[in-house]
């Protein structure tokens, strides 16, 4: 078998077997395949597609270039979610404690954030002492002792992934539905889900532009799950504008920690009560979507969802007083507020602009490795659809200094467009 008999088949649009694809990854990731010819390979499968079987072939041979780690001697059922993130998506947060206080084992590792997507372990580390490398016997051991573990990916996972990915990202083959799925489904298999929701965002603010593409991408996934023997799931939610009100670290967790008390943003409550109903539905933890949001409430209203968000922190090294007193966690010396210059209905509060501008404020990374400023951010008190008059607060900045507000007031105004008549609110899911 030849590597160049492989770029020519898929070159003139056959469909690889599983045998051949297993042969090109393997090696790859040995170095015995040249980047030179992965990266023919890739646009190969950027402008001609793979079937789904070729999809899962993909998939599997990329979980197994690495650990794969097994959680069926750990937990009954390991539920799993992944979202293709977003601006003030900090949902982990809040979902993972309410599905574990309702008694369904919820082990992720989770990424760090890159240009105007935020990462939940930046997010986590607003926490002082907060721990994101956990071994596989720390992971396992958590998992089985409070039912929930929130950590980076420590473990050797997928590394034809990541060796993949890095080619994919300087060789223009990174927007390839067939790759972007095998790589999200990769890393969920090799870490040990059985059962997966996927909440896959469409919009400006997204890494698919429009619902036709996200329902795509969120096809192909489902149809990796179902071929590889898992229980898969794909809701598709709006990102035209940002998720909740807090954009930033350490206020997304303190918003999060908000809405555990059950006092969040009304669309990000609704967002985290139609997940954690799929996600326990799927781990048979609920009969029906409606028992599975009604479980959900339960554990906000009764407090133990918010208990198993302190207990997740005190376990992985956090001071859990930061969680039982938020105003605790990192706060930027300037906080101004940005006025509506109108009165009239929001039409637009564009989400890339604004992660683009809390990237700006030091919230988010514009390279790899960059530092993050834990307290900068932004609270958005209006959202598309709703009637503001001139004057009213639209946006609260938190910055360290005084440029930086006047930079991100004028990044804010880009975000926002008004309208005279009544505006329809967004959806939060199609």
């Amino acid at each position: 078998m030849r590597a160049v008999d492989i770029i020519i088949k898929k070159r003139d649009k056959q469909e690889l077997t599983e045998q051949e694809i297993e042969f090109f990854v393997r090696g790859f990731t040995s170095g015995d395949i040249p980047d030179y010819q992965a990266s023919a390979w890739a646009m190969a499968v950027l402008l001609n597609g793979m079937t789904a079987r070729e999809t899962t072939a993909l998939t599997l041979a990329m979980a197994h270039s690495g650990a794969m780690l097994d959680l069926s001697d750990t937990v009954e059922i390991a539920v799993d979610k992944h979202s293709s993130g977003g601006v003030g998506d900090k949902t982990t947060l809040a979902v993972l404690p309410v599905v574990a206080a309702c008694g369904l084992p919820c082990g992720k590792m989770s990424g760090r954030g890159l240009g105007f997507s935020g990462g939940t372990l930046d997010k986590l580390e607003s926490i002082p002492g907060y721990r994101v490398d956990l071994t596989t016997d720390e992971f396992k051991s958590q998992l089985k002792e409070i039912g929930i573990v929130l950590t980076g990916q420590s473990l050797d996972l997928a590394p034809a992934d990541g060796k993949l990915y890095a080619l994919r990202d300087v060789t223009g083959t990174v927007d390839s539905t067939p790759l972007i799925a095998s790589s999200i489904m990769s890393k969920k298999l090799a870490a040990g889900a059985q059962a997966i929701v996927l909440d896959v965002k469409a919009g400006n603010g997204a890494f698919m532009p429009t619902v036709e593409a996200a329902r795509e991408l969120a096809e192909a996934m489902t149809a990796i799950g179902q071929l590889a023997g898992r229980q898969v799931t794909a809701l598709i939610a709006d990102m035209n504008q940002p998720l909740g009100a807090a954009v930033g670290n350490a206020l997304e967790v303190f918003e999060a920690i908000e809405s555990l008390r059950g006092s969040g943003p009304d669309d990000f409550m609704e967002h985290c009560l139609h997940l954690s109903a799929h996600m326990l539905l799927l781990g048979k933890r609920a009969a029906s979507l409606e028992q599975g949001r009604q479980l959900a409430q339960n554990a906000i209203s009764d407090g133990s969802a918010f208990d198993k968000f302190r207990q997740l922190v005190e376990a992985q090294g956090g001071d859990a007083s930061f969680v039982e007193n938020p105003e605790k966690l990192p706060r930027a010396p300037l906080v101004e507020t940005f006025e509506s210059p109108r009165t009239g209905y929001i039409s637009q509060a564009h989400a890339r602009v604004i992660g683009e501008a809390a990237v700006a404020l030091g919230a988010g990374r514009a390279k790899k490795g960059d530092p993050i400023d834990h307290a900068v951010g932004f609270v958005v008190h209006k959202k598309v659809g709703e009637r503001v008059s001139a004057g009213e607060p639209l946006v609260s900045i938190h910055a360290r200094t005084p440029a930086q507000v006047g930079d991100a007031r004028r990044a804010i105004l880009q975000a926002f467009e008004f309208s005279d008549s009544p505006v329809n609110p967004l959806p939060l899911f199609y």
